[in-house]
């Protein structure tokens, strides 16, 4: 845990201000390091895990409609966690369920925040290349189509804005280093 105490803020006061089944909203009251205060407005969320797949050299991304963005996003597998849930066993859940693809050698890559500025929601990158097909378990509520992309195409996906969120474009780069370096960082 970083710690800079001169630059720490104290929580004065929490204010709850709305609760959903995804997220919370809160805004906090803090003493800041000159001892004014300010408030913080603070999304709470439960973290979530993403997997970057490979499938015989070719990365397995999902195409589903975004509502915040009023389009389709190509992505790869995602979802939020359960509470207390580990990362390591939703990254599973979730690579199978959204793909019908499983895999039992999925590998920490990197553990990122999304927007620490307003948010503390965490994502767990999971990377595999042992995949193995099967069924497809998708919520009620969800409608997607799966497809493969090589490292060539998902540059060009992300060019074009096809690919335009952050997890996924973190797993090409990271996608892309290891063809260089042969290693995952």
């Amino acid at each position: 845990m970083n710690r800079n105490p001169a630059l720490d803020e104290e929580t004065l006061s929490t204010k709850p201000i709305f609760t959903g089944n995804i997220i919370s909203l809160q805004v906090d009251t803090v003493k800041l390091p000159d001892g004014n205060t300010a408030t913080r407005e603070v999304v709470k969320h439960p973290g979530a895990v993403a997997v970057l797949a490979l499938n015989n050299g070719k990365m397995l991304v999902v195409e589903q409609y975004r509502q915040p963005m009023h389009r389709t996003e190509v992505e790869i597998p995602a979802g939020k966690l359960d509470k207390g849930e580990d990362p390591l066993a939703a990254a599973g859940r979730e690579l199978q369920e959204e793909t019908g693809f499983h895999s039992g050698g999925l590998k920490l890559l990197k553990s990122f925040y999304t927007s620490p500025g307003f948010a503390d929601e965490i994502i767990h990158l999971y990377v595999t290349e042992d995949v193995q097909p099967g069924e497809m378990a998708l919520d009620e509520d969800e409608f997607l189509e799966v497809s493969e992309l090589t490292l060539e195409e998902a540059y060009q996906y992300i060019a074009d804005g096809r690919i335009a969120d952050a997890k996924t474009m973190m797993a090409v780069y990271a996608w892309h280093l290891y063809t260089l370096t042969g290693q995952w960082h």
